[in-house]
């Protein structure tokens, strides 16, 4: 690993650790959202909290904190395999944030940010799918889910030479979601638009 892809690594998980939850439902005045609604700071619960300007706020930032330092690495030449840790790092930085006590999200905005650098068509699949099983089911953690066993085959589509990164994030979104894959279980997952 060279030197600059270990900073990158590092500044990725830096940039994932700020809040954008946090800091948003603080600008709205919102009720904080690791202690309010599912105790979850991701745009679900803060659309919960403060309704869809606030939660498309939180959804950009958690994205862009993915995007940015892949986007980075990529224009400096950083391989694919180190890319995917770059990305994974930036959603750990998301879920595990240094800067507000280790207690974060789930890391799909995230992650589909980090994933979207790969190109357009493949984020485009993504989001078509989280819409269309959210707009189904109306449970995003389903949707989150669902795209996350979907992303790697879409990559094998569209860059195989990027399926075994996409993959490793999508089993770290996948393992942050295992209380929520045992309440859709037990039938008891919060719907979408249920405070």
């Amino acid at each position: 690993m060279t030197p600059l892809a270990l900073v990158m690594i590092i500044s990725a998980y830096l940039l994932g650790s700020i809040s954008s939850a946090v800091l948003i439902c603080r600008l709205y005045r919102l009720p904080d959202p690791r202690s309010s609604g599912s105790h979850n700071p991701g745009a679900t619960n803060v659309y919960r909290l403060g309704g869809k300007p606030a939660a498309i706020a939180v959804l950009v930032c958690d994205m862009l904190k993915g995007a940015l330092p892949v986007w980075v690495g990529y224009f400096l030449g950083i391989e694919p395999m180190l890319l995917g840790v770059i990305g994974i790092a930036a959603c750990l930085g998301h879920i595990y944030p240094i800067f507000f006590h280790f207690k974060g999200g789930k890391g799909v905005a995230t992650a589909i940010g980090a994933i979207a650098p790969i190109g357009w068509e493949l984020t485009a699949m993504l989001g078509i799918t989280w819409l269309a099983i959210a707009l189904v089911t109306r449970i995003s953690s389903a949707a989150a889910i669902f795209t996350a066993l979907l992303a790697p085959f879409y990559t094998w589509l569209v860059k195989p030479q990027y399926t075994l990164p996409v993959a490793m994030l999508c089993c770290l979104v996948i393992f942050r979601h295992q209380d929520n894959i045992k309440r859709l279980i037990e039938g008891t997952e919060p719907k979408v638009g249920n405070k």
